[in-house]
């Protein structure tokens, strides 16, 4: 695996980590974490009450690469409601379910001690 998708990896699980404790501080309980299915992978599914959340996690770093929002596009949307079919069947879950999108934009700090 190449410096860069180690970075990257390291990345998309900080972000991951912190949505999810955003989401506990909304109610929200983690039930899982990268969620796998034909069409891809949720980030986090989470539950409040008799509600399910499949929450897509979108991180960038610095202001150059675009807001979080913009990285998700029709065929990701695509994906994730296609995961909700195989959600259902391999949890049995017929309850209400959302779909939610965190975005963390975080800054890069150069040399804070100088």
């Amino acid at each position: 695996m190449s410096l860069l998708t180690r970075r990257r990896r390291r990345l998309g699980e900080a972000g991951e980590d912190l949505a999810a404790e955003l989401l506990r501080g909304q109610g929200w309980e983690v039930t899982a974490r990268n969620f796998r299915c034909r069409q891809g992978e949720i980030d986090l599914v989470c539950r409040r009450g008799g509600e399910v959340a499949l929450v897509e996690v979108k991180t960038r770093l610095g202001a150059g690469h675009g807001a979080p929002v913009e990285a998700l596009d029709g065929s990701k949307r695509r994906a994730m409601a296609g995961c909700l079919a195989e959600y259902r069947a391999a949890t049995g879950w017929r309850g209400p379910v959302r779909f939610r999108l965190v975005g963390i934009s975080l800054e890069v700090l150069d040399d804070v001690l100088g």
